[in-house]
């Protein structure tokens, strides 16, 4: 017989699963929620207000991973998204054996491994590339999956599964058994799954340098905000200073970290932990989430939106620029009201009268300025001290695509611009940028793609922003410049 439950029972449930297990479901998900809920409660012939007090102090053995077989997505395959696996042959492991000569040995953890076939092309492409050096990798491998864990150890899958897989590989590292294929006895001894609540900080998993490399993809995007920051603490807490972060295409650390810097070769992105972060200082946001971060790409637009819609409605067109200098981030609204008029001279008279070496503000809105005044090298000076600070700052990289434009390297500039689109997606002048210069370059059908989405985020996109890296044209000439661009792309405007 189906038990009966109520909306504020689903929507309970719900905060317990998030609290536990760190998913985070919307509303649209409530009636998926209400039938787990119910199929649990009639398994365990239990009570909600009993099954709810339980799971939410302390769950039974074995109660968070069947809620994981019914809550979690399990779908993948071998080498998925092969670029991240050529950056880990090419430049990773490398970089990691040069580091530590002794014992040879590198530690890889594929966190949320679900059934096996990210774990096992971890250990397969780490067997291939240091096969002749004498170096051997570990693999551990955590999820709390039940189901996919089980079919992780047993190591034979069908096809399908393979279907990304190169010839070559195949016929090196599996043999046919009936109708599946089996992963050769070398590469499942070299991986160890284990049966981990990645929510939980508790958790052995969570090792103090622990790793050389992380691989924790397509997880962090079903967190709720204040477990995904305390995930990605434990990350960091888990490597080694200089280890490696991979995470999935569709998840970025902007606005949650800053301990990683940013890397993009073999055509994919990923972190490293700085050498100066030392685990000791990232172990106490392991009992609890981490506060907010005080400044990020987000709250300085927030600030400069707050600033300059006030400056347009208080002050008179020819405000002269101050003659004092400014004592506080707000401050700053003057010289942005001057970027509005285009009076970069006095703007960044304004600002360099500030203590900018340790503000990110002040480095940004500098950065702009002088790109716009055509001092390119300071610019540039100014983008990559502010890097130093936070080197996930979105704005810094698109003003170093602007600077290598006008410096004759359009390479390097398209470069910096899917650095900045890859940080903030929402970001749309990046991708206008890349738009413009894959059609200078005759690459239409690139044109095509990035302009078509510059188009659908320049609707959405903040006035501050525009303010601060539209080069002085408004919304409504951005939009009309990326319709012409498109159209003479042979897109659709």
């Amino acid at each position: 017989m189906s038990v009966a439950v109520t909306r504020p029972e689903v929507e309970r449930f719900r905060a317990a699963i998030a609290r536990r297990m760190g998913l985070e479901f919307d509303d649209a998900k409530l009636g998926l929620l209400g039938e787990v809920l119910r199929r649990r409660l009639a398994t365990r012939h239990a009570g909600f207000s009993d099954y709810l007090a339980t799971l939410e102090r302390a769950p039974p053995p074995g109660e968070c991973g069947a809620l994981a077989e019914e809550l979690t997505v399990t779908e993948t395959y071998f080498f998925r998204n092969h670029q991240q696996f050529d950056a880990l042959a090419a430049v990773v492991l490398p970089d990691r054996r040069e580091r530590q000569p002794a014992p040879r040995r590198l530690r890889l953890l594929s966190a949320g491994c679900a059934s096996g076939e990210e774990a096992y092309s971890l250990a397969i492409a780490a067997a291939e590339a240091l096969s002749k050096s004498g170096w051997q990798a570990d693999i551990h491998a955590a999820d709390l999956n039940p189901a996919a864990l089980a079919k992780a150890q047993q190591g034979r899958y069908t096809a399908w599964s393979l279907r990304e897989t190169p010839p070559d590989i195949r016929r090196r590292w599996f043999t046919r058994e009936g109708s599946r294929m089996a992963v050769d006895e070398t590469i499942r001894r070299s991986v160890r799954f284990e049966t981990v609540n990645l929510a939980d900080p508790g958790a052995a998993l969570w090792n103090a340098g622990g790793y050389d490399v992380i691989f924790c993809r397509n997880v962090l995007m079903y967190f709720s905000p204040e477990q995904r920051r305390a995930a990605i603490d434990r990350l960091a807490f888990s490597l080694l200073p200089g280890g490696y972060l991979f995470l999935g295409h569709a998840e970025t650390l902007l606005g949650h970290s800053e301990a990683f810097r940013l890397h993009h070769t073999h055509d994919t992105f990923y972190y490293q932990l700085k050498e100066t972060t030392e685990p000791a200082a990232l172990a106490a946001p392991l009992l609890a989430p981490p506060a907010r971060p005080t400044l990020s790409d987000s709250a300085w637009t927030d600030i400069i939106h707050t600033a300059s819609e006030r400056i347009a409605l208080l002050l008179p067109k020819e405000t002269p620029a101050p003659s004092a200098a400014p004592k506080g981030r707000g401050d700053l609204a003057p010289a942005l009201d001057l970027l509005r008029r285009e009076r970069f001279a006095e703007a960044l008279a304004y600002v360099g009268g500030q203590a900018m070496a340790e503000d990110q503000d002040g480095l940004l809105l500098s950065a702009v300025l002088l790109q716009q005044s055509g001092r390119l090298d300071e610019a540039e000076q100014a983008c990559q001290r502010l890097l130093a600070l936070d080197g996930l700052s979105a704005g810094a990289h698109y003003v170093l695509a602007l600077c290598r434009e006008t410096a004759g390297d359009p390479a390097d500039a398209a470069e910096h611009d899917r650095i900045a689109a890859y940080l903030d997606p929402a970001f749309a002048m990046p991708r206008l940028h890349l738009g413009l210069l894959a059609r200078r370059s005759g690459d239409r059908a690139a044109a095509r793609r990035d302009l078509t989405q510059a188009l659908v985020l320049l609707e959405n996109e903040q006035p501050s922003r525009l303010l601060l890296f539209g080069g002085g044209f408004n919304r409504q000439a951005l939009t009309a410049l990326c319709r012409a661009a498109l159209q003479d792309s042979g897109g659709q405007p």
